[in-house]
């Protein structure tokens, strides 16, 4: 039996799927409801005959469009993208959002960064007013006790993120750890990004702040979409 919350996923992945026209190369990002984007994009390439290249953001992701039939490239031959289709774990008011649950938030920052349009698929449990919950990081292994200090500085409660089916941390797809840091509400996210991305041996947090000037938001729903 399918959800409400599949039911929302998959008509806002739908309606980004159909956003992308002939000759696009686009970014594919990683989680439940980009995939639902992927399928009707994979509908549209054997039914309609739509040409179009997918660059994807994590090993899942690039797994995920193979199966669909999805022709798939490298940002090193794409590296101005029309539009990157990815997932959000929180979003607010102003588009700032938090990502990286699916510990793939360097890479999807990357694609996101070479995205003319950077669209993001959710659903409404999504939005919040103020920005909340753990923040994921990737962090070089071997700068792992200095960044858990730092984080402590900062006011924040670092946990080194451990495996399902695996004994020990979870590893990147870059091969580096990943930490989620609890800050509570955020009260000024911008900041709170910079700090953390300054941080030696940091890559990339799930703070996603900088894109919000070509954010598309798509909040799905059981009737529909709303687009912010």
């Amino acid at each position: 039996m399918t959800s409400d919350i599949d039911i929302s996923k998959k008509n806002a992945g739908y309606f980004a799927a159909e956003l992308i026209q002939d000759g696009m190369a686009i970014g594919l990002g990683t989680g439940s409801t980009v995939f639902y984007a992927m399928e009707r994009l994979s509908e549209r390439i054997s039914s309609k005959g739509l040409d179009m290249i997918g660059v994807p953001t994590s090993f899942q992701a690039s797994m995920r469009a193979r199966e669909y039939g999805i022709p798939l490239s490298v940002i090193d031959e794409y590296p101005s993208l029309d539009i990157a289709i990815d997932g959000a774990d929180k979003i607010d008011s102003s588009l700032r959002m938090i990502k990286g649950r699916g510990a793939a938030q360097t890479l999807e920052r990357c694609v996101a960064d070479a995205a003319d349009l950077f669209v993001v698929v959710a659903d409404e449990s999504k939005m919040c007013e103020k920005l909340h919950g753990p923040v994921p990081v990737e962090v070089l292994p071997f700068a792992l006790g200095l960044f858990e200090r730092r984080i402590r500085e900062l006011g924040g409660v670092p946990s080194i993120r451990l495996g399902v089916k695996k004994d020990g941390p979870v590893i990147t797809d870059s091969g580096n750890f990943e930490v989620d840091c609890d800050f509570g509400f955020i009260d000024e996210p911008e900041l709170l990004q910079s700090a953390i991305n300054n941080m030696p041996g940091v890559l990339s947090c799930g703070l996603f702040t900088e894109f919000t000037d070509r954010t598309k938001v798509v909040i799905g729903n059981e009737n529909g979409v709303n687009i912010f």
